[in-house]
């Protein structure tokens, strides 16, 4: 049974212990006062701080080894370039790309992240070799091609058989790409395959005003969102990425069927398609709103913590409103929210949670002045401020390491001659 002690460690700017036991967090009390039991791992966590460990909700974590392959291009020439390389991608790339994302997410304070990428039972095994929490896709991308799509079935049935064995942090979902990428009925074949078996749908959502525009154009005026409530695909189980291409109407709609909807910043404004994410208007009518960073070809990076300054930044400027994102909002669409659209007991530091904790130094310029911790942390301090990570109760990085960190670098650059 694992045991960590955070001794006298700052959880929301009061000195505490918390107490981890069998992967939960067992007791937090006043700090001191917790006497370690014998075997315990103590860790001194003076001018350190405890937030909860992000969840990343939108990746496609094996384009880790695909940044600046793709710049300054609109989305549709850069999906058509990606796909021109993902045509010829192996399950060791896959595989390899996964063990770099996955390092640079537990680097960065990430401890669950949501997939939708190819070979995902190799991206299953790097993650879960990691010891990351990750929920890994089947991807439907027929291109409308029926004959195509029939194979997509057999594999995705074939696939889904192989996860009854994944590890308990790993968790299967069904990926289709997108409205314009998967044929109807795929999408409809895939959706109700995963509500009889109970799976998260991963989706990309109005996206772009082209997609927007299309839609309404082959659809009798319908928008992506209006589309997919008249296919019946709409629900809670849904994780709608992007969302941001959206009529007052598409708003009620997705709110009305609990969606969760993911918001990637940095990757829409680098493909430039938009920005005007309507956070505040989606919570209010019942989405469950979250934060992701989409893949290293178009983010470039899978740091939580500059996607939620770039978020809360852009937020006030479009808005004209300084007040628009409030820090513990933000905090909640990378933590708890994202936990919530998988139903784990997990994105919060309490007495019973999971115990998935970012372990944060403070003893560095970023955290000197008097303002609140959030605001040091999310606007002035940058990832390596993360000095250990823990993930269902065990530590992942530990003072900046993470173990085999050197091997997976080398290992991954045996593949990239290939991509070039």
């Amino acid at each position: 049974m694992d045991r960590i002690l955070l001794k006298d460690i700052s959880l929301n700017s009061e000195r505490s212990d918390i107490f981890i036991e069998d992967g939960k967090i067992s007791r937090i009390a006043p700090a001191g006062t917790i006497c370690p039991p014998e075997g315990c791992d103590v860790m001194d966590c003076r001018r350190k701080a405890a937030v909860p460990g992000f969840v990343n909700m939108h990746t496609h974590a094996a384009m880790s080894l695909m940044r600046g392959i793709g710049e300054d291009m609109v989305l549709t020439d850069w999906l058509d370039h990606i796909w021109e390389i993902e045509s010829s991608l192996t399950d060791r790339f896959v595989h390899l790309g996964t063990e770099v994302a996955a390092l640079e997410m537990i680097k960065t304070g990430t401890t669950m992240f949501n997939d939708q990428y190819w070979f995902s039972t190799a991206a299953q095994k790097a993650a879960s070799a990691m010891g990351i929490r990750n929920a890994m896709s089947y991807v439907f991308l027929d291109h409308l091609n029926p004959e195509e799509a029939e194979r997509e079935k057999e594999q995705c049935v074939r696939m889904h058989a192989e996860a009854e064995g994944w590890e308990s942090g790993s968790i299967f979902t069904i990926g289709i790409h997108a409205i314009y990428s998967v044929s109807e009925p795929l999408i409809l074949w895939a959706s109700e395959y995963a509500r009889k078996h109970n799976l998260r749908i991963h989706i990309h959502v109005a996206e772009s005003e082209k997609e927007d525009l299309d839609c309404k154009a082959a659809h009798g005026g319908l928008s992506p969102v209006e589309y997919l409530e008249e296919l019946g695909v709409l629900g809670p189980d849904v994780i709608a990425a992007h969302t941001l291409w959206l009529s007052e109407k598409d708003i009620e709609i997705l709110g009305r069927h609990k969606v969760n909807c993911v918001h990637n910043i940095n990757s829409n404004a680098k493909l430039s398609s938009g920005y005007k994410f309507k956070w505040k208007e989606l919570s209010e009518a019942g989405a469950n709103v979250c934060i992701g960073t989409d893949g290293c070809a178009s983010s470039n990076n899978l740091d939580m913590l500059e996607a939620m300054k770039t978020t809360a930044i852009f937020q006030k400027a479009w808005r004209k409103d300084p007040s628009a994102l409030p820090l513990q909002t933000l905090m909640e669409m990378a933590t708890s929210n994202g936990a919530a659209a998988f139903g784990l007991h997990t994105g919060r530091i309490e007495e019973g949670y999971d115990a998935d904790i970012q372990i944060v130094d403070t003893d560095n310029t970023f955290f000197l002045s008097p303002g609140p911790f959030l605001a040091n942390f999310i606007y002035s301090a940058h990832s390596d401020c993360v000095d250990s990570l823990i993930c269902r109760g065990k530590f992942l990085m530990r003072n900046r390491k993470v173990a085999g960190e050197r091997g997976i670098l080398d290992r991954a650059r045996d593949v990239l001659d290939g991509l070039r």
